[in-house]
This record gives C-alpha cells, sequence and structure tokens, in this order.
C-alpha cells in the first residue's frame, strides 16, 4: 500500500482570489523617499524650538529642542523601515495594519514640522498654540461630517453640507444682530440648517431626485441667496443686521490649567463644548439605541426594515432634518466665533472638506472627528507656517489642506464602504 503525503497548507499565503491592494504601500515609499532626501540629505543645520506652554501658564513646561539634522534622518529612516513593513504586509496577502499607517503619518508630521520650522528665519514655534487653533478651526468640519454621517448612514447623500454651513452663518449673524443675542442666533442657526434639510428631504426622499445633483443645487442656491442679502441688505446697515455679539469662551475651572491639553479641551464657547457632546451622542445613539439599529437598517437594507415593520422614507426625513440641525450649530461658528459678522461665501468649501472627512472617517462619528481634526491641523499649519517666513511656496501652503484631504481620501483610506443603499431612493412595494 502506498501512502500519500500531504503536504501543510500554508497559512501565510494570500487566499485563493484575493486582490493585492499596493495603493498603500506605493504611497508610503513614496513618502518615505520624500523624507529621505528633504528631511534628511536637506535638513537644516540648527536646532528647533518647539514651545510646550505659555510663560503666563499656572504650570510653564520647558522647551523642546530638536537638533534638525539627527531628527530628519532618524524619521526618514524609521519612515523607510515602516514603508517595507507594508510592503512585506501586502506580499502575504494582508492588509497594512492600520497602526503602521498612523505611526507612519504622525513621524512624517514630525519630520515635517522639523524641517520646515528649522529653515525658517526664525526656527522657534509654539506648538501648543498650533493645536489649539487646529481644534478651532475643526470645529465646523466636525459639526458638518456629523450631519453627513446621520444622512447618509440614513441612505441619503448629503452633498448640501456646504449649504447648510453657509446658511447656519447668515442665519446667525442676522438673529443675533437684531435680537442682541448671540444665543439667539444660535437658534436660529439650526433652523436654518433644518431648512436647507428640509428641502434636502422633499426633492430627494419625496420626489425622488438624484440626490447629488440636488444637494449641488441647494449649495448654489444659499449661496446665491446670501450673496444678494449680503449685498442688498447687510451691507447697508450692518450696524442693524451684520453686528452680532460673540459668544464668550467658557473657562472649566482647574481642567482649563492642565499644559497644552487644557487650553484646547476646556477654554471653548458653546459651540465648542458642543462639538464634544454632538459626537459622543451620534455615536452612542447610532450604535447603542433602537433608533440607531433602525437608522442603520434603512442606510444599508431599507427592504428588510420595511418588512419589519420601520417607515423608512419618514426615518430618513426625520434624520435629514436632524443633520440639518446639526450642520446649522456648525455653521454659527464662522460668525459667532471666528469673526462677528457675515462675509459673502464665507464658509469658502469647508462644507466639501467636511464630506471628505467624512468618507475618510469611514462613517463613523469618531473617525470623522479625528479626520477633522486632521483637516483643521493641515489649515492651521499652514497659516503658521506662512507667517514664520519659511522657505516653501506661500501658494503651496495655502494648497495645504486640499493636498492632505485628496491623500487621506485617495492613499490612506484604504477600502471604504458606505452604507449599502446611501443614495438610492426606496419606493415602497
Amino acid at each position: 500500500m502506498s501512502t500519500v503525503t500531504t503536504a501543510a497548507p500554508d497559512r501565510s499565503a494570500a487566499p485563493a482570489g484575493a486582490v493585492r491592494s499596493w495603493k498603500t504601500p506605493i504611497l508610503l515609499a513614496v513618502l518615505a523617499l520624500v523624507a529621505l532626501l528633504v528631511f534628511g540629505a536637506g535638513a537644516p543645520r540648527n536646532n528647533v524650538t518647539f514651545r510646550l506652554s505659555d510663560p503666563n501658564d499656572a504650570i510653564v513646561l520647558p522647551d523642546l529642542v530638536l537638533p534638525a539634522v539627527a531628527t530628519g534622518w532618524l524619521t526618514a529612516v524609521v519612515l523607510a523601515a515602516l514603508a517595507v513593513l507594508a510592503v512585506l504586509a501586502v506580499r502575504r496577502g494582508a492588509a497594512v495594519p492600520v497602526w503602521l499607517v498612523a505611526v507612519f503619518a504622525v513621524l512624517f508630521l514630525i519630520g515635517f514640522l522639523t524641517w520646515v520650522v528649522g529653515s525658517a528665519n526664525n526656527p522657534n514655534v509654539a506648538l501648543y498654540g498650533l493645536l489649539a487653533g487646529s481644534v478651532t478651526l475643526a470645529v465646523p468640519l466636525i459639526f458638518g461630517s456629523l450631519s453627513g454621517v446621520l444622512s447618509e448612514r440614513s441612505g441619503v447623500v448629503n452633498i448640501a453640507i456646504e449649504g447648510q454651513l453657509l446658511f447656519g452663518a447668515f442665519a446667525a449673524a442676522v438673529a443675533a444682530s437684531v435680537s442682541g443675542s448671540a444665543i439667539v442666533g444660535l437658534f436660529a442657526a439650526a433652523l436654518a440648517g433644518v431648512i436647507v434639510s428640509f428641502l434636502l428631504a422633499v426633492f430627494s426622499i419625496r420626489y425622488i431626485v438624484n440626490q447629488v445633483i440636488v444637494g449641488v443645487v441647494l449649495n448654489v442656491l444659499v449661496s446665491g441667496l446670501t450673496g444678494f442679502l449680503f449685498s442688498s441688505v447687510l451691507s447697508k446697515d450692518a450696524e442693524m443686521w451684520n453686528s452680532p455679539p460673540r459668544l464668550p469662551v467658557l473657562s472649566i475651572p482647574v481642567l482649563s490649567e492642565i499644559p497644552i491639553l487644557g487650553p484646547i479641551l476646556f477654554e471653548q464657547t458653546i459651540v465648542g463644548y458642543l462639538m464634544y457632546i454632538a459626537v459622543a451622542v451620534v455615536y452612542v445613539a447610532l450604535f447603542r439605541s433602537r433608533w440607531g439599529l433602525r437608522t442603520r437598517a434603512v442606510g444599508e437594507h431599507p427592504k428588510a426594515a420595511d418588512t419589519l415593520g420601520v417607515n423608512v422614507n419618514r426615518m430618513r426625513f426625520m434624520n435629514v432634518l436632524l443633520a440639518g440641525v446639526v450642520a446649522g450649530v456648525g455653521g454659527s461658528f464662522f460668525t459667532l466665533v471666528s469673526v462677528s459678522g457675515f462675509g459673502r461665501d464665507m464658509t469658502a468649501g469647508q462644507g466639501y472638506i467636511a464630506l471628505a472627512a467624512l468618507i475618510f472617517g469611514r462613517w463613523n462619528p469618531i473617525g470623522a472627528f479625528f479626520a477633522a481634526l486632521l483637516f483643521g491641523f493641515a489649515t492651521n499649519l499652514s497659516n503658521v507656517l506662512s507667517l514664520l517666513g519659511t522657505p516653501v511656496p506661500d501658494q503651496f501652503l495655502r494648497m495645504l489642506p486640499y493636498v492632505v484631504t485628496v491623500f487621506a481620501v485617495a492613499g490612506l483610506v484604504g477600502r471604504s464602504r458606505a452604507p449599502g443603499a446611501s443614495g438610492i431612493p426606496y419606493v415602497k412595494g
């Protein structure tokens, strides 16, 4: 009798039919090469100082001083090693670990900051101010991305985030100016967001118009309407219509004195604190409540949800209106916190960046929150670097937030799947 020996299966091999994606390893390899050439070989010959606290803070931390040459080469070598690990992972048929991409991004940022600040006329930057400003600039992006989460998890594509933010900013400025109360302006902003969302819901859900087209049309409509009212009404009597009071900054005792994190987290306006609350509430409600289960059901399998007794279109309609409330409050940031007054198209496309944060965050409130923080950091970094007198052209610095957006969505996000029924109208029967 002959004996047949069967070889043990190779568990490290890629599964049959698996598709390997080389997008992330190639991107990491290119960035590692850039780091070697720029951060290492092109490192400035001086030290870089990062200030961790203000001299007037209750607790003063010592400055962080980094030698630009040593830091540049060290980060470049580690980035190259991480790129090699990413290549090896894909060759085995495995996905690139999320921690690897996160560590790569942090180290690349450290190398870039050290190189660009070290090349400035004054290689000294307040790190605490850079981080605090990043969180502040991310506030409307976070509200906008949460609005997108609420809509798209229900199955309605929300391209109208830009219009919701802009109309919220306009309504907040006018209502606060007329009433003399910033709180009144805050409620008016929420109502304005609901109005834009109502139009989106009626046309996309009731009349089954293409959701992307409706969103784009609403953005153009709000831009034109607010622009017309700004030039014909607000500009002619700014004292009456466009002089809103600002929301005061509320510091939480003791907590606001914590170095670095204190000013960032615990010295905010009402809008800033509402942002933290909104992220937590949306996350818990979406994944830990009956409403969240039904919302995800109508966004993934509306017919199955209908079979179980859920009114699909009513659920979608209500969630789109709720998304308008969230985006409208985010729009109030522009006129009640950032500047005291409304300007034509002052949202400057941040609604579209919020949409990118939504995709980068994989339609998850926590993921969207951190993605919006990334884009806020890129925006603030471009502002700070332009003031330091760096060798990087000013035009590139202005492009930085959008470059980060493109790389994040197209390069680093990997496979990202939208809710199954997103953008697909539901017709009962």
